[in-house]
């Protein structure tokens, strides 16, 4: 039988905390402004950053959440690169922390210091659902005149939001009623999004979905998207997420070697016998039935089946962190009480 095993790291970042301003609607990590405001300590950054070299990758970047939200602790992690000797592709952001061109100018020069060269700028409607364009728009000037590098992902977004009141946030239903009810289809046209987390529920309407018999046959689905290192994260607890699989964990320090079914009975199942596996253990364990009649994909299906255990109280293991990804006020796309994001945080 086949052993689950990441043997070699190839590109990834560093998540260093889940805490977000926004609340976006294709966030893969469920990030929003009730997640923990928990930041990564320096000395699990240098243990992460020494692993991954040793596995193979010689640069990352640094994402979350909002890693500028936090920009002593920033400074921390770009320091611990340098001893480490690891390379930093760029710092993601979404510019939720501009607050005046003089002083955020001032706390990127403070972090270029310390090795920031470059940002990559979140524009986009999902994060101008919770954040006014104008601070995009001043992040952008700010990094300038510090003489950072900005990666503007997505620029061709500049032309919708520019259709709006810069001043204040606006809905994704603003931006149907201004370009078409299609419009969520017409974003992913324009860049990849990937199909898990929070997306599933943003784009579950407007794509065809297939019946839970058609995805439990494709058993490769899981062993290959597990095994995946091109774009891996690890995160501010020390955990990797294996493929793109939000709420799942490895602990780091098991990287390199062959998981035990004991300490990961749902990630070497779903490696060996894909979702139909994990599907086995939820219905003969706890009573699971699919909520469904059609899912967008394996990962659809395969976060169902995992929310369903949290939410029952599964302690087998501890791969289902963190803990807080599960919670259906992260899940949802807009918590009670809201409406899309009209106030700016």
């Amino acid at each position: 039988m086949d052993r689950f095993r990441i043997k070699r790291l190839n590109s990834g970042g560093l998540i260093t905390t889940y805490h977000c301003p926004s609340r976006c609607g294709h966030c893969l990590y469920n990030c929003s402004p009730s997640r923990s405001t928990d930041s990564i300590d320096p000395d699990t950054a240098e243990d992460v950053f020494r692993t991954v070299r040793a596995m193979g990758c010689g640069s990352m970047h640094i994402g979350g959440g909002e890693p500028l939200l936090h920009p002593e602790g920033l400074a921390h992690v770009l320091e611990r690169m340098r001893r480490t000797g690891m390379g930093l592709d760029y710092v993601e952001t979404n510019a939720s922390w501009f607050r005046d061109e003089e002083s955020s100018a001032a706390m990127l020069k403070d972090l270029r210091e310390q090795g920031l060269h470059s940002l990559l700028l979140s524009i986009s409607p999902f994060h101008n659902e919770r954040i006014p364009a104008d601070r995009i728009g001043g992040a952008l000037e700010a990094a300038r005149k510090a003489d950072i590098g900005v990666i503007p992902w997505v620029a061709d977004f500049w032309r919708d939001l520019a259709q709006f009141d810069g001043e204040r946030p606006h809905s994704l239903q603003e931006y149907r009623e201004r370009f078409g009810e299609d419009y969520p289809l017409q974003i992913l046209r324009r860049y990849w999004i990937h199909f898990g987390g929070r997306a599933l529920e943003t784009f579950r309407p407007y794509l065809p979905g297939k019946s839970p018999e058609e995805l439990l046959a494709e058993k490769s689905v899981c062993s290959r998207e597990l095994l995946s290192t091109g774009h891996f994260h690890i995160d501010l607890y020390g955990s990797y997420i294996p493929g793109l699989c939000s709420g799942l964990a490895i602990d780091m320090r098991d990287l390199g070697h062959s998981l035990a079914q004991e300490k990961y009975p749902l990630i070497t199942t779903l490696f060996q016998n894909g979702v139909a596996g994990l599907m086995e253990i939820a219905e003969r364990d706890w009573g699971y039935t699919p909520r469904k009649s059609t899912y967008l994909n394996a990962c659809d299906l395969c976060t169902e089946i995992r929310s369903f255990l949290m939410q029952s109280g599964y302690l087998d293991s501890w791969e289902l962190r963190p803990s807080e990804f599960y919670a259906p006020k992260n899940m949802a796309l807009h918590p009670e009480g809201t409406s899309g994001g009209h106030s700016p945080s």
